[in-house]
């Protein structure tokens, strides 16, 4: 498993991330996780490897662009001094060019999303020991739904971005089209994007393939 003893491991994201986390109590208390992906990573992290003591920090907030990581990104990152980090976003980045359409200053457009992203992630690389890369997704079978397409093209600049700076790389909309197999969408997520605890740990499991989880443990 790619953690070691007593290292920090930060999420920072949108909604998804977020995941109704109680953001007025102090980190470790009951609920400052969420009810999502991260509290399930955490809570697989410190049932199959408690001698590791990995410290989970989440730090999604609802909403949330590129552009408004880019914004808090030294107090919630690299402030936090994390061993391990890792970024989700992108969601509201597409969503608001099609739930919002007319209102253009809420969009945030490929070619910004991929330079804001990709300086983040490469002023932050050196500073972390490991740092992962989560598409964001769009629960739609269909390929050639608008926001689905345009959702697949953000996920491949994530990928290029995980490349080109040697971050891991977890490709949560391929995880959630498995179980969209057997899924109709809605049974996922009401929206099409805010999953259920079905979703979430689907979330959960892709994120620690990538660290090699031992399921065994």
């Amino acid at each position: 498993m790619k953690l070691d003893q007593g290292q920090k491991l930060l999420f920072i994201g949108d909604s998804i991330t977020d995941a109704e986390r109680n953001k007025e109590v102090r980190e470790g208390g009951n609920g400052a996780l969420g009810k999502g992906y991260v509290a399930f990573v955490d809570a697989l992290l410190q049932t199959g490897y408690p001698e590791l003591g990995i410290r989970t920090v989440n730090k999604g907030v609802n909403g949330n662009t590129v552009r408004n990581l880019e914004a808090r990104w030294q107090e919630d990152v690299i402030d936090q001094n994390p061993d391990w980090l890792s970024v989700m976003i992108g969601i509201n980045d597409v969503w608001r060019q099609y739930d919002a359409p007319l209102i253009k200053e809420y969009h945030v457009y490929i070619d910004e999303y991929e330079e804001t992203l990709r300086k983040l992630i490469k002023e932050t690389r050196p500073q972390v020991k490991g740092l992962i890369l989560m598409t964001p997704f769009y629960l739609e079978r269909n390929e050639q739904d608008a926001m689905r397409r345009t959702m697949d093209q953000y996920g491949e600049v994530v990928k290029k971005i995980a490349d080109e700076t040697d971050c891991l790389f977890v490709d949560t909309q391929a995880a959630l089209n498995q179980i969209l197999n057997t899924y109709y969408p809605a049974a996922l997520a009401w929206d099409r994007v805010h999953p259920n605890a079905t979703g979430h740990m689907v979330i959960a499991k892709a994120f620690l393939r990538v660290l090699d989880f031992d399921w065994g443990k």
